[in-house]
């Protein structure tokens, strides 16, 4: 399994992001990927939904087709209301084998 997280330099949630997938990683097995979209150009090279966005094996788990491509903060649902990261949990269910 590849997972990347994909993010930028002035988002405040990629680095707790990071630290939720590092925990993940030692527990599930896979190894993390770091891209950094420092312009938006890189952005839309690497097609980045907001920061931080996790594709899984190239595919955005929690994306949407109609959102924006570019390097901006992303906003994800959770069951306490919008947030700047995915939940643990969430990021288990997609990530468990």
């Amino acid at each position: 399994m590849q997972v990347t997280l994909q993010y930028v330099d002035g988002c405040p949630h990629w680095q707790s992001a990071d630290r939720r997938l590092r925990a993940l990683a030692d527990d599930l097995g896979f190894a993390l990927d770091h891209q950094r979209s420092d312009t938006p150009d890189a952005a839309e090279a690497h097609r980045l939904r907001g920061s931080p966005t996790i594709p899984i094996d190239g595919r955005d788990p929690f994306g949407r087709g109609d959102a924006p491509v570019g390097p901006s903060c992303r906003v994800y649902e959770t069951p306490d209301g919008p947030a700047g990261m995915p939940t643990i949990q969430a990021l288990r269910v997609v990530l468990e084998p």
